[in-house]
């Protein structure tokens, strides 16, 4: 299965109603690195959320329920993910 970043958005959005949320591709950047493979896509990811769900919430349970919500694509092959929660208004 091919991971995009559209794929990504649309699983962050049904599992955590983020208000906001930017999913970056940066695969391209780390070719040649571990986890990378030729195509340049799908390996290496950058999302920025901003959600209700992390309000009361540490860092650490914050990143733990995105991997929780992006875990199937983990599995199948993302290799890196950035995570930036950004703070609410």
């Amino acid at each position: 299965m091919n991971i995009t970043a559209q794929a990504l958005t649309q699983r962050l959005q049904e599992r955590l109603h983020p208000v906001f949320v930017e999913v970056l591709d940066e695969s391209a950047a780390h070719a040649g690195h571990v986890g990378a493979d030729d195509s340049g896509f799908g390996t290496h990811f950058r999302v920025r959320i901003q959600s209700d769900i992390f309000t009361g919430k540490t860092r650490v349970s914050r990143h733990r329920l995105v991997y929780d919500a992006l875990q199937e694509y983990i599995d199948q092959g993302l290799h890196a993910l950035a995570i930036e929660v950004l703070e609410q208004l």
